[in-house]
C-alpha cells in the first residue's frame, strides 16, 4: 500500500535482499511456495466480498445503515483484491513488469482502496456505538442522508489523500538506500518511497486515528451493553424474589437455582461479547499494525529495511480484505441466514427465503441492544 519499498533485488525475484533470502527465493520451489501462500488471499477476498454484495443486492430487508457500511467495505475490499493484489502478487513472486507509469497508478489504487476499507471499518464501529449507547436517537443520527454523507466521505477523502501522497509525497527517483541492493534497472522496480512527513501522515490518517476511534467506540459499546445486561438481570432477579414470597421453601430453593443459572447465562453473554469485540479489533491490529509500524520505521532507517519484511507486512494488510467478509458477514446471524437462502439449501433455504421476503429482517436490531446483539 503506502510507503512500502517494493524493492526488486535480483533478476529472478523481488521478495529477497541478498544472502539467505536470495538463496531461499531464487529457486522455482521457493517461488511456488510463496505463490501458494499468497494466492488464497485474493481468492478468498473475491469470493467472500462477492457474497456480501450479492446478499445485500438480493434481499431488501438487509438494507439497514449498518449493512450499507458493510457492503461499502465489501466493495472496497473487492477492488483491492481485483485491481491491486494481482499486480502486487506478480511483483512479490517475480518482479515488476508493468512500467513506471502503471506503477504510480498501482500505488494510487493501493492507497485509495486500502484507506477506504479502514474508513468503512471505522464507520461500522461508529454506527454500532450510536446504536448501543444512544438507541433512542439512532434513527435521527443515522438517517439515510447522514449515512450517504459518511459513505461519500469514506470514498472521497481517501481518493484526495492518495492523490496528494502519490503526487507530492513520493520521491520522483528512489533514494539510493532503497535500491542499493537491486540489480534491476529502475523500470523493472516499483518502489513506493515516501518522504518522512508523508510517511507519518499516511500512517496516522489511514490507520492510527481510525483505530483510535474504533477502540473508543468498541470500548464504550462493551461497557454500555454490560450495564444493560446487568440491569435486565437485576429486574429478573427482583421479579423472582417477589414470586418466592408466595411459595413454599421448595419453590424458594428452585428460585435460587434459577437465579444461579441466570448469573451463569449472563457471564456467558459477557464472555461472548468480549470475544466478539476482541476478535474485531484483534484482526484489524494483527493485519495492519505491522505494516503501518514498518511504514514509519522504514524512512527513519534510511529505507534500508529488508524487502522480505516489507512484503510480508504488506500482505498481512491485504489479508484483512479477505477476513472482513467472514468477520462482518458470515459471523453475523442475518447474513448467515441469507447465505443459506441464496444457496437454496432445500426446504430450509426456501423457508428462510420466504421469511426474509415477508419480514423486516434486521431492522429491529437496534431497538433492543444486548450483549447477544453485539456478538452476532
Amino acid at each position: 500500500m503506502i510507503s512500502t519499498s517494493r524493492t526488486n533485488t535480483s533478476d529472478n525475484h523481488s521478495l529477497t535482499d541478498d544472502g539467505i533470502d536470495s538463496a531461499l527465493f531464487h529457486s522455482t520451489v521457493g517461488r511456488v511456495c510463496v505463490l501458494c501462500l499468497l494466492v488464497p488471499i485474493p481468492i478468498f477476498a473475491i469470493i467472500g466480498n462477492l457474497f456480501i454484495i450479492a446478499a445485500f443486492a438480493r434481499f431488501q430487508s438487509l438494507r439497514t445503515p449498518t449493512n450499507y457500511f458493510i457492503v461499502s467495505l465489501a466493495v472496497a475490499d473487492l477492488l483491492v483484491a481485483v485491481l491491486v493484489m494481482p499486480f502486487s502478487l506478480v511483483r512479490s513472486v517475480d518482479r515488476w513488469h508493468f512500467g513506471q507509469c502503471f506503477c504510480r497508478a498501482h500505488l494510487f489504487l493501493d492507497v485509495t482502496f486500502c484507506t477506504t476499507s479502514i474508513f468503512n471499518l471505522t464507520c461500522v464501529a461508529l454506527d454500532r456505538y450510536i446504536a448501543v449507547c444512544d438507541p433512542l436517537h439512532y434513527p435521527t443520527r443515522m438517517s439515510p442522508r447522514r449515512v450517504a454523507v459518511m459513505l461519500l466521505l469514506c470514498w472521497i477523502l481517501p481518493l484526495v489523500f492518495s492523490s496528494l501522497c502519490v503526487s507530492f509525497g513520493m520521491y520522483t527517483q528512489s533514494p539510493h538506500a532503497a535500491i542499493r541492493n537491486s540489480t534491476l534497472p529502475e523500470n523493472q522496480t516499483c518502489l513506493a518511497t515516501f518522504k518522512v512527513p508523508y510517511a507519518f501522515a499516511t500512517s496516522a490518517i489511514s490507520f492510527f486515528i481510525p483505530v483510535g476511534i474504533m477502540l473508543f467506540a468498541y470500548g464504550k459499546i462493551f461497557k454500555a451493553a454490560q450495564r444493560q445486561a446487568r440491569w435486565i438481570h437485576a429486574i429478573d432477579h427482583h421479579t423472582g424474589q417477589l414470586q418466592t414470597n408466595h411459595t413454599s421453601m421448595r419453590t424458594d430453593s428452585s428460585g435460587q437455582v434459577h437465579a444461579h443459572v441466570d448469573r451463569c447465562s449472563l457471564k456467558k453473554k459477557e464472555w461472548k461479547a468480549v470475544k466478539a469485540l476482541g476478535l474485531i479489533m484483534g484482526v484489524i491490529l494483527f493485519c495492519w499494525l505491522p505494516f503501518f509500524s514498518v511504514n514509519i520505521i522504514h524512512p527513519l532507517k534510511g529505507y534500508g529495511l529488508s524487502p522480505l519484511l516489507l512484503e510480508a507486512s504488506m500482505w498481512l494488510g491485504y489479508a484483512n480484505s479477505s477476513l472482513n467478509p467472514f468477520l462482518y458477514g458470515l459471523f453475523n446471524k442475518n447474513y448467515s441466514h441469507v447465505f443459506g437462502a441464496m444457496l437454496d439449501w432445500g426446504i430450509l433455504g426456501r423457508q428462510i427465503r420466504a421469511g426474509l421476503n415477508s419480514s423486516p429482517f434486521g431492522r429491529l436490531a437496534h431497538t433492543v441492544v444486548t450483549l447477544e446483539t453485539i456478538s452476532r
